[in-house]
This record gives C-alpha cells, sequence and structure tokens, in this order.
C-alpha cells in the first residue's frame, strides 16, 4: 500500500517545493512568487506550507496563510490537508485555486468553517502570451510613481470593495493594504491613466515569476465605464508585461461578469481554466 505523510516544509525541502511549483507555473504563479522571494520560512513566506508525501516523495503542497490553497493536490492529498486545516482551525479569509481541489477542500472543511460570506465557484483562467492584435493599447496608461500613491489609492480602495464586498481599510485601517498597494508601485507593477489628478483606469500585475505573471485589480472609474478603457488599458498593461515581467500572462475573473470576460477576450486573453474562491 502506498504510504502518506503531510507536514509542515522547511527551508531545506525548498528545491522540491519549487519544482512542484513550476510544474503548472500559471496556475501556481500566486504561490510561487512568494516562495520565490521568501523561500519557505513562515515569518517570510507569510503562513506555513504544507507538504503531502506518497511513498516519501513530495507531490502536493498547501499554501496556509492569508489564503488556503492547494497546489497539484489529487483527492487523497486534499483530504489531508482539509484534517490539517479543520485542526489548526481557521485561520484564512479565503480558500482559492483551482477549482476541483478547492471545491473539495471547501465541501471537506464547510462542515466546521462555514458558512462562507461568499463562494465564486466558477472563475476562469483567462492566458495570453502575445500583445492584443486588435486593440490598440492606451498610450495614456502608465507605471505609477511613489509620489503619486495617494492619488492612486481611492481607486484602489473602491476597486477591492466592489471586488470583494468589504473595504480593505476595515480592521486594521488599512495599513497591511496600503503597504501591498505601496509595494506594487515600488517595484513598478502598478498602472493607471490618470486624467486631471484622478484615476480613470487602473491595474497591477500581482503575482510575477520568471515564467508566468498574473494581472489583477483592473478598474474603471465608474463615470468612464462603457468606453472601452478597460481594453485599451488592458491592452497596455499586456505589452508591459510580455516585456519587462514574463512570457505568459493571466488573469482570472468571475463567471457572471459577461462585460470583463469579452473585454479580456477581445485583448487577446482566452480561458485555459476555472479557478475557485471562497471568501469569509
Amino acid at each position: 500500500m502506498t504510504q502518506t505523510t503531510t507536514r509542515v516544509l522547511e527551508p531545506s525541502d525548498l528545491g522540491a517545493a519549487l519544482a512542484i511549483l513550476e510544474s503548472e507555473p500559471v496556475v501556481n504563479a500566486f504561490v510561487a512568487s512568494r516562495v520565490q522571494v521568501a523561500g519557505l520560512d513562515p515569518w517570510r513566506l507569510g503562513g506555513e506550507m504544507w507538504g503531502w508525501y506518497a511513498d516519501g516523495r513530495l507531490r502536493s503542497l498547501c499554501y496556509a496563510g492569508a489564503n488556503l490553497v492547494p497546489i497539484c493536490a489529487g483527492p487523497e492529498a486534499v483530504r489531508a490537508f482539509a484534517d490539517r486545516a479543520r485542526r489548526a482551525g481557521r485561520r484564512c479569509s479565503s480558500i482559492v485555486g483551482p477549482a476541483e481541489p478547492t471545491a473539495l477542500l471547501w465541501r471537506l472543511l464547510e462542515p466546521g468553517w462555514g458558512p462562507a460570506r461568499e463562494v465564486r465557484a466558477n472563475q476562469p483562467l483567462m492566458v495570453t502570451e502575445s500583445p492584443s492584435a486588435d486593440v490598440t493599447p492606451d498610450p495614456l496608461v502608465r507605471r505609477i510613481r511613489k509620489d503619486e500613491t495617494e492619488v492612486l489609492m481611492p481607486a484602489c480602495v473602491a476597486m477591492f470593495t466592489e471586488e470583494v464586498g468589504i473595504s480593505p481599510l476595515a480592521g486594521d485601517g488599512g495599513l497591511l493594504y496600503q503597504a501591498r498597494v505601496a509595494e506594487l508601485i515600488g517595484a513598478g507593477r502598478s498602472f493607471a491613466r490618470i486624467d486631471d489628478g484622478k484615476v480613470v483606469f487602473k491595474a497591477e500585475i500581482g503575482a510575477a515569476t520568471t515564467q508566468a505573471c498574473q494581472i489583477q485589480g483592473v478598474w474603471v472609474a465608474p463615470e468612464h465605464r462603457g468606453k472601452g478603457l478597460s481594453e485599451t488599458g488592458m491592452a497596455a498593461v499586456l505589452l508591459y508585461a510580455l516585456a519587462d515581467v514574463a512570457p505568459i500572462v493571466s488573469l482570472y475573473v468571475n463567471d457572471y461578469n459577461t462585460p470583463a470576460r469579452k473585454a479580456y477576450r477581445r485583448v487577446g486573453f482566452r480561458e485555459t481554466g476555472t479557478f475557485m474562491s471562497v471568501l469569509f
């Protein structure tokens, strides 16, 4: 019989963990980007990395931090991760990952962790490797400078509140969220079009590795919606991403957001998989 075990990974396990993360570079971009920078030390990583072993070999991972993320996890690994998560108690604000293992993980945890504030069971994962062939990039979309943080922040807060359903300023007054926004600006991965001192379009390149990156936080000011700014703005951010960050660019979007899915397809993104998010 196959012998299996689950344990918290240590810094010495980094090579084996990266091999798993890099086996699916697009799907695993979020966690891989954190591990490549911070390694596996929980204090630097912002959470534990759990490993599931079969016959002494590391086969699957689960990141347990602010998010609970199953990685390359089949049903047996998911059950093992659910057991560990149940014993530890809920410390995350969301469960997110590929739809199939995430759905199983939630079914196992829901009796003890539920109810969730919201379950988004179908979030298409979209990918492209080429600049847009049909949409002209907005030449006014550019990298945000550090001295423009205060100009950008209201748009970031509005986007987060619309997308997640709660304000990022709740709890700690927004200190962690502001730090993350400043981090992306400092890394040159925050982009916007600013007209007359106000943001009309914005997006960030969030997770980024040498193999793939992920665009997030796409937002158009309400009074400018319906003018095609999401398409021309995304085409511009895509150019930056492909030129400066990674050869594959991805994003995931809620299935009910039909206008966004249509806009991203026009820019050249195609749907290649499905994510799922459980929000607490």
